[in-house]
């Protein structure tokens, strides 16, 4: 009976540690900013994540994909010649999915999906509050930016990117609030 009891004991105090792991999801997250940042008068700031742009091969496809499989609200095509791209834009509370599919001969998006033949993750966007600063500061930073004046993207405001060498290999589009 001791033997029995000490095994229920051990099965109990098992139980309990997996339930503070539960409970506590993992040592809390600190995040930091650096000293040098906070010291200078920023005149620009990040804003949320605006949107995660997809490839695809079938923009068709992927559209339904997000509205009658998942249930997502869906937007109409939006060609814009201007980017060589087709867009379609998912609806996901205060952020969204951009579907992107090449327009046209020249489509900068074109080389990603010759690689990429079932399409994937093409860039972040991240809002800022003033665009033509934040140029300034991330060219003095010595990042590069892939035009040198912004242009109007697919929601009607000056966007402009930056080189995915200079962001941790991630294509990143930052977008006037």
């Amino acid at each position: 009976m001791n033997e029995l009891n000490r095994k229920m004991n051990r099965q109990f105090s098992r139980f309990l540690a997996l339930l503070k792991i539960k409970k506590n999801f993992g040592p809390a997250r600190t995040f930091h900013q650096s000293p040098l940042y906070l010291k200078q008068d920023k005149l620009w700031q990040l804003g949320k994540i605006n949107h995660i742009a997809l490839v695809t091969p079938n923009l068709d496809k992927s559209a339904a994909l997000y509205r009658d499989v998942l249930g997502g609200k869906v937007s109409d095509k939006q060609a814009l010649p201007e980017h060589g791209v087709t867009t379609v834009f998912v609806e996901l509370g205060d952020t969204k999915i951009e579907l992107l599919h090449p327009l046209g001969e020249k489509s900068p998006i074109q080389s990603f999906l010759d690689k990429n033949k079932a399409g994937g993750m093409h860039h972040m966007c991240i809002e800022v509050d003033n665009i033509v600063e934040a140029m300034k500061d991330l060219k003095a930073k010595k990042i590069r930016l892939l035009s040198e004046e912004p242009k109007i993207g697919a929601h009607g405001k000056p966007v402009v990117f930056l080189h995915p060498k200079d962001c941790d290999g991630v294509l990143v589009e930052l977008e006037q609030k």
